[in-house]
């Protein structure tokens, strides 16, 4: 093995591995291939469809499932607004944030120049109001990065603290109404990509060299910006990604080990006083494992509605069949918590309202595509 390679074959992961042989990743082509989670969307989803019409079917409407979250729009299909869902939860669980209106860039550099003294300082996390898969989110540590950030992005963005982790985690909860309590249907344990220097090759030599970055280079040469052409010194550390979205190269690993009973009592504690929120993922930064574990030391980033996955499915190890499997479930719990509020007087949107909405977004983004970050 050449020495950028080998270099190159650092262990991602920021604590033990649960299993032997997790990261060892294919040779041939035909293999490459065969990794379903760097697959489109579509290819993932499509086998989902005929399942989904037997669910609407079976409970009455395609649209029973928009009822899961009563206090989000649609449920969370489309556009919703991600400050005003942190705003319903409570303050105390949530990584600090403000959100900064359209306007004029003076005024918004003040609202943002005052959240930043409110909060110490940098850095901080810049993000658009709505989006979904990380587009958009940025780590920004300076006013003149977040200067050309907010001209970049003109419509509503939220600036956030930046919680330096090194942990983050997606928690997906559901919590039917008519139970006593609901339950922790899934962790996605998330670990930041890294590589290791050995003082001659680049660090996009180094991702070259990786059977698992070099497929998702484009990513990673988007956020590393010159430094991928930086030569890390032998042994030094250099990281790939901070933010915890699959498509800019954080590897997502099934978190059961993750899951206690402690960790699903604060979870309910924050869905019992949420009024309206029963269905969905939280993604949160914490610094300790054990404290995490027991429902203790973490922070929510935001929560994602009915369109939010199971995340862990994209585990290395999870087969595209085990995965249509838990999708599968996640969606007949969709509908189950949905026609479950219905009962207790909660109406699901109409099929021409999905519709409008989804329209509505389309031409919202059209509108407010932003320029190069």
């Amino acid at each position: 093995m050449n020495a950028p390679a080998a270099a190159a074959q650092a262990d991602i992961r920021a604590r033990p591995p649960a299993r032997d042989g997790l990261y060892e990743e294919p040779a041939t082509q035909f293999e490459r291939l065969g990794r379903w989670e760097f697959w489109p969307w579509w290819a993932v989803y499509a086998p989902l469809a005929p399942y989904i019409a037997w669910l609407g079917l079976r409970h009455g409407g395609l649209s029973v499932c928009t009822a899961c979250n009563p206090a989000i729009p649609l449920g969370g299909i489309v556009g919703e607004s991600k400050s005003e869902i942190l705003d319903l939860l409570p303050r105390e669980w949530v990584a600090p944030f403000a959100v900064i209106e359209p306007g004029p860039p003076g005024q918004r550099a003040a609202t943002l120049h005052e959240f930043i003294e409110e909060q110490c300082g940098w850095p901080l996390v810049l993000k658009p109001d709505r989006g979904e898969r990380g587009k958009g989110v940025k780590i920004v540590g300076s006013a003149n990065e977040a200067a050309a950030y907010l001209e970049a992005q003109p419509d509503r963005v939220i600036a956030q603290v930046y919680h330096p982790g090194p942990f983050e985690a997606g928690v997906f909860y559901v919590r039917d109404p008519s139970a006593a309590h609901g339950f922790v249907f899934s962790v996605t344990d998330k670990r930041f990509p890294f590589v290791i220097g050995d003082g001659r090759a680049t660090v996009a030599d180094l991702i070259d060299a990786h059977p698992r970055f070099r497929r998702q280079r484009a990513a990673h040469m988007a956020a590393l910006g010159d430094r991928a052409e930086f030569v890390p010194l032998r042994g030094e550390r250099i990281t790939l990604a901070r933010l915890g979205n699959h498509c800019r190269g954080t590897m997502f690993l099934d978190g059961r080990d993750l899951i206690t009973p402690q960790l699903g009592a604060a979870f309910e504690k924050i869905m019992a006083s949420t009024r309206g929120l029963n269905f969905g993922r939280f993604d949160v930064r914490y610094s300790d494992s054990e404290e995490f574990a027991a429902g203790s030391g973490f922070s929510i980033i935001e929560f994602n509605g009915l369109l939010s996955e199971s995340t862990n499915i994209y585990d290395p190890q999870f087969g595209y069949w085990r995965a249509q499997r838990v999708l599968r479930e996640q969606w007949r719990l969709a509908f189950e918590v949905g026609r479950g509020n219905m009962a207790q007087g909660s109406r699901p949107a109409t099929s021409l309202e999905v519709l409008a909405a989804v329209r509505a977004e389309r031409r919202r983004r059209n509108k407010a595509r932003p320029r190069s970050l």
